[in-house]
């Protein structure tokens, strides 16, 4: 099955929102194997509509549709897909039922424009909006399938994977499964990490495995199409298997984890505390912990100390340190690591400094970074990046590379670690 995915919104084209249903639908799909050819974007207009509806059909046998579901007049993509295919439309009595109950606990009025959002393509397959009003659907139709899927991501994302995608796989595999492993890496680049396992891409047939880089991190998709759960499980352990004997020293995570939720996760499974004192990333070590549920048992404080005047003041570290040394070096990610730990009596502390960009100072050429990670009373460890990329990149790969050096650190210590 090929597909071709085709968002609609004037404001995608304006640039007012990122087109990210797009990247999110297309991971979806590769799992089960489906082929993306193509993403288009069109604006809300009618005549343009039908036009990349028509060029769809002609290289598609899938077509997924984002937006233009709502209640305004300029959301018209049911519209126009329903008289383009020659079929009417119906209300979904339970859609609308929800859109009228919705208004209705919340005592506003109703208006009539809000009843389209129940409108649905007759004889489609109705896909339920648990985040929305507009519900979604599947429609068939001369053996090409079409899915129409609300505009926002919250709602889109959960209908698409709880309530498309099973439909999908089903199918595509004849009432079989199609189950889905991710490997997440860092520290080995796209380019290294294919090299190492080049001998299993060239020789895949089923499971498969595709490589995918984001961020700094690189992950492999293994994919296995199996009559059973059980089955398809086991293919996809064998190759796990194969591809960790290979480059598992690089793997932190699977699936959803992050670097951040892994180094929580061995944080609170070792019950260690851990402050940071942070200059160029001003606190972005912290918040990235911090969108991890229980983090509050493991992340105690921590200080942003952006100017060199603050390093003395915040954290006592000595002028004649900075002077001597600069705010951008080894000695002074060490000393800020220390400080931090000690200031908050915590079992590991954190020190950040470097040059972000775009501009240099203090002598560093721009992308240069010193993380420092003191771990109990143990002298502090210092560590030192060179990284090209725009400012608030290298502030984030900044972060990353924090929690990949703490969690070998603490690996290497004995701490206990889930994969």
């Amino acid at each position: 099955m090929n597909a071709e995915i085709l968002a609609v919104g004037s404001e995608l084209l304006l640039g007012q929102i990122t087109n990210t249903n797009a990247r999110f639908i297309s991971s979806q799909l590769s799992e089960l194997g489906i082929n993306v050819f193509y993403h288009t974007v069109v604006g809300d207009n009618a005549k343009r509509l039908e036009q990349a509806i028509e060029v769809a059909e002609s290289r598609a046998d899938l077509i997924i549709f984002s937006g233009g579901l709502g209640p305004t007049k300029d959301d018209l993509t049911k519209e126009t897909i329903a008289r383009h295919l020659g079929v009417s439309l119906e209300f979904d009595e339970v859609a609308l039922t929800y859109i009228e109950q919705f208004f209705a606990k919340r005592g506003r009025p109703m208006t009539e424009n809000n009843r389209k959002q129940a409108l649905i393509l007759a004889g489609s397959e109705v896909l339920a909006n648990h985040h929305g009003m507009a519900p979604g659907m599947i429609f068939t139709k001369n053996d090409r399938t079409y899915i129409l899927l609300p505009g926002p991501p919250k709602e889109l994302e959960p209908m698409f994977q709880f309530e498309a995608k099973p439909k999908l796989a089903a199918m595509l595999n004849d009432g079989g499964i199609i189950a889905s492993h991710v490997m997440r890496f860092y520290g080995i680049g796209e380019a290294e990490l294919e090299v190492q396992v080049q001998n299993i891409l060239d020789a895949q047939t089923n499971p498969t495995v595709a490589p995918l880089a984001s961020d700094g991190e690189v992950t492999l998709r293994v994919t296995a199409k199996a009559a059973t759960e059980q089955q398809a499980g086991q293919l996809i352990k064998a190759k796990v298997a194969e591809i960790q004997a290979l480059v598992g020293d690089y793997q932190y995570g699977v699936d959803d984890d992050s670097l951040a939720s892994k180094t929580v996760e061995m944080l609170l499974d070792n019950e260690l505390t851990i402050a940071a004192a942070e200059s160029l990333t001003a606190g972005l070590f912290q918040s990235e912990l911090a969108e991890i549920p229980g983090v509050g048992n493991a992340l105690i404080g921590g200080v942003v100390t952006y100017a060199a005047d603050a390093k003395v003041k915040q954290l006592d570290i000595s002028q004649e340190l900075i002077d001597t040394h600069g705010v951008v070096s080894a000695e002074c990610a060490a000393a800020m690591a220390s400080a931090v730990r000690e200031k908050f009596a915590t079992n590991i502390g954190i020190g950040l400094t470097g040059e972000a960009g775009p501009t240099a100072h203090d002598h560093q050429p721009v992308g240069t970074v010193w993380i420092g990670i003191a771990i109990n009373d143990e002298e502090p460890l210092t560590y030192l990046l060179h990284l090209s990329g725009m400012r608030n990149t290298n502030r984030l790969r900044a972060v990353k590379f924090t929690c990949h050096y703490l969690m070998q650190l603490l690996e290497e210590r004995g701490y206990t670690k889930r994969y």
